[in-house]
């Protein structure tokens, strides 16, 4: 999805530059730090990498430059291919994420060395070199390289696109004046701003997503660095390719013609910060290199506008400012929630560029990228996924929003909570996670109570034969075989055993659903039914999803109203809300585009209530769907519960990936993190509240221990014990096909809460029930 499902568009909001160079330190502070929380909150970004220095040569001279250096004082022109790799492999290592490819400026123009090397390794350019260096640590290791080469046109973007992530070119200074005589670009002919414009240009019509930014301290003047953000400003207005501005500040090296200048000070960083941050917009990424200034300073960089800290590396020194360490990650941290910011790892492209990698990313690398990234398009923050039976990960600490407090506050008053409001919630990070979680906590146990519920009940799955084709299910066969076994389909003799067994082993309920299998009409959903009320007389049937109710009533040519009733006489009891995914044909059109639409879903949801048929709600979340998404749907189950009063129960159902055909497809994300399923159980209470009293867990998708963590956060009810669970297992989840009695009673104890048997429609159990037969 585009990357407006979480950041706020790039739209034309910027400050006029005269006004900028007019305001007072403090207003123009105030202003900026505002716009940044604005858009961003207190999220603070970081990525991160590995620093790999392919070639320390360079064509240019840059006067205040300690990377470049001449062919004598280095062992070879270029870092060979096994050192390029050895430098990556030790980022892995230590969770880092990006590969920044740093190098001088078409060496080979002035340094036979350099000409002579590429000639033997067989490279035309030091950017053809370039490319396979990229593309080595890109297979072997899964970093995803940033490119910082010089000075490209539209031909060289798109030989690096399929290699790279993004890619920059700092254009330090749009004056003319830095390259005469006596300036510090005087004989770097790569550093014409004229020449520079147009390579960050060509990066616009390649659509490569792009960082760029100043140099400051270099004997340029406030109005000149006010020329340079215009210039970017206007650049990113066409194309919309700037992922991040750095505002770097000049440090004087020894052994160079400008050693002795005075670098900028603080204050003065802090002022073109924020002249950036308003030039620029409150949604654009602003950086400020963290070690380029005294730790206790890093707290006026992010009250002046900086919202992203940049590479960092656990690994390689910055070989720009090699004098200046890298901040300890744990340091950076403290002095980033010491703000009261959050620390959050990105990938080498931005949030904005990574939700929407159908147009900033080669199809090449598109996949890595979806694969790695949470609903915001930063790097997953843990290591868990839905289905796979990871351990449960810890939820991040980091100073809360008073946002989340007032809504917390409103929606404790009874007051319906709107989309805006929802995706606010969403957006969460530390602290305010864990305070959503108590807060929906305490609405689930003043709304039900400490018990936690389950229901005995057994999943019949009578075909994985279907005509649909939606892009999240591995269990549909289509009538061949699968990664996950052959295509099958139950005859009625088989339900009605199936059925009769569950009774005999204390189920309530029987589950049914399958796909739509082209043989099927809607005198095959009333056969169903007629098999397992011969079989099981007395057992609840909770049967077919909106989508199986749809083909039946179109295949008889019968109204849903007409239909459903013919369902309810045939005896069914109530259905199950499935086939929801999301609500919302942004997405549907996406994940399942030959389902039924969003409307339609509602309209059986409302018509079943209207005939006396109860139903539950679902949502599946976490492939390619956004926070705002995910409130459409929360609010749309609202409104038609406040409508009809028909549902039962809201079950969050994580996107469970690994054999999902859209995510091995590379067209999808890994599910959601922990911390958005977290906030998923926890919001739906709050949304529904008090409408819908139960909340589900699935254990199946969350495992034992996300189970119960979910139950402290929301949740109420576990499910049932589903004998024959086989839709999740189908996409590869390993969380069992069925949990007993008994390790339900031991999951809810472990939490300190007692077990209680219900009925598909939350009543009390019959106590003649024979506990011991149920399923264990």
């Amino acid at each position: 999805m585009s990357g407006k499902e979480y950041w706020p568009a790039m739209v034309k909001r910027d400050g006029d530059p005269e006004l900028v160079q007019q305001l007072p330190l403090d207003e123009l502070l105030a202003r900026a730090e505002a716009m940044t929380l604005a858009t961003y909150g207190p999220v603070v970004t970081y990525s991160r990498k590995v620093f790999i220095p392919l070639t320390r040569l360079c064509r240019d001279v840059c006067h205040y430059c300690t990377f470049a250096t001449t062919p004598s004082q280095v062992a070879a022109p270029y870092l060979d291919r096994e050192a390029v790799l050895e430098i990556a492999r030790a980022g892995v290592a230590t969770g880092c994420r990006e590969a920044l490819f740093t190098l001088g400026d078409q060496p080979e123009a002035r340094y036979p060395a350099a000409r002579a090397a590429l000639e033997r390794s067989g490279h035309a350019s030091t950017l053809a070199y370039l490319r396979d260096m990229a593309a080595a640590v890109l297979d072997e290791t899964g970093l995803l390289p940033h490119l910082n080469p010089g000075l490209m046109a539209a031909a060289d973007y798109a030989a690096l696109r399929p290699v790279s992530a993004s890619m920059g070119i700092m254009l330090e200074s749009a004056s003319e004046r830095l390259c005469a005589p006596g300036g510090p670009h005087f004989g770097s002919p790569d550093k014409a701003p004229a020449a520079r414009l147009a390579s960050i240009a060509a990066a616009g019509a390649a659509q490569v997503p792009f960082t760029t930014g100043l140099l400051i301290g270099i004997g340029e003047t406030r109005a000149e660095r006010i020329e340079a953000l215009v210039a970017i400003r206007d650049l990113h207005r066409t194309y919309g390719h700037i992922q991040e501005v750095i505002i770097q500040n000049f440090r004087a090296k020894p052994g160079t013609k400008m050693a002795g200048l005075t670098e900028p000070d603080i204050d003065e960083h802090c002022w073109t910060i924020a002249a950036a941050r308003l030039v620029l917009g409150g949604e654009m990424t602003i950086q400020a290199p963290p070690n380029l200034h005294r730790p206790d300073d890093l707290a006026k960089l992010l009250r002046a506008g900086v919202n992203d800290w940049g590479g960092v590396s656990p690994v390689t020194p910055d070989h720009v400012n090699p004098e200046a360490p890298w901040p300890h990650l744990a340091a950076l941290e403290a002095a980033t929630h010491a703000a009261g910011r959050t620390l959050r790892q990105r990938l080498a492209i931005g949030p904005y560029h990574a939700l929407d990698v159908e147009r900033w990313a080669d199809p090449a690398i598109a996949p890595r990228i979806r694969r790695a990234i949470d609903s915001k398009g930063l790097a997953r923050a843990d290591n868990w996924c839905a289905g796979r039976g990871d351990a449960v990960p810890a939820i991040g600490g980091g100073p809360g929003r008073e946002a989340v407090r007032e809504l917390l506050a409103k929606a404790g008053a009874g007051e319906r909570l709107n989309e805006d409001d929802l995706v606010t919630l969403f957006r969460s990070e530390g602290d305010d996670i864990a305070e959503i979680a108590d807060f929906a906590d305490r609405l689930r146990r003043d709304a039900v109570g400490d018990a936690v519920t389950y229901v005995v009940n057994r999943n019949i799955n009578y075909t994985n034969i279907c005509l649909y084709r939606c892009g999240f299910c591995a269990f549909s066969k289509g009538g061949t075989r699968d990664l996950r076994g052959p295509a099958y389909q139950l005859d009625r003799d088989e339900i009605g055993r199936r059925a009769a067994e569950a009774v005999a082993r204390g189920a309530t309920e029987v589950c049914l659903q399958g796909g739509i299998h082209p043989k099927y009409d809607g005198n095959t959903y009333l056969g169903v039914l007629a098999a397992v009320r011969t079989a099981a007389p007395d057992i609840h049937i909770h049967a077919f999803s909106p989508l199986e109710v749809t083909h039946g009533a179109q295949t008889l040519g019968l109204p849903l109203a007409e239909y459903l009733a013919r369902l309810k006489d045939a005896g069914l009891s109530s259905l199950p809300g499935t086939a929801a995914e999301i609500l919302d044909d942004e997405v549907r059109a996406i994940l399942c585009p030959d389902k039924v639409t969003t409307d339609e879903w509602l309209d059986v949801a409302r018509t079943a209530h209207r005939v006396g048929l109860r139903t539950t709600a679902t949502i599946m979340f976490g492939h390619v769907d956004g926070y705002r998404h995910w409130a459409r749907h929360l609010l749309r189950i609202r409104d038609l519960q406040a409508e009809t009063g028909g549902f039962t129960e809201f079950v969050p159902l994580p996107f469970v990936h690994m054999e999902a055909p859209i995510w091995r497809k590379g067209k999808a994300r890994s599910g959601p993190t922990y911390a958005e399923a977290m906030l998923m159980h926890a919001i739906a209470r709050i949304a529904l509240h008090p409408l819908i009293p139960n909340i589900q867990v699935s254990w199946v998708k969350m495992g034992r221990d996300g189970a119960a963590a979910m139950l402290n956060a929301g949740a109420n009810d576990l499910g049932g014990v589903l004998m024959d669970e086989s839709i999740t297992r189908a996409a590869g989840g390993v969380n069992g096909q069925g949990l007993g009695v008994v390790d339900m009673q031991a999951l809810a104890a472990g939490i300190g809460r007692r077990l209680r048997q219900r009925t598909t429609l939350y009543g009390t159990v019959a106590p003649h029930i024979e506990r011991e037969r149920v399923f264990a």
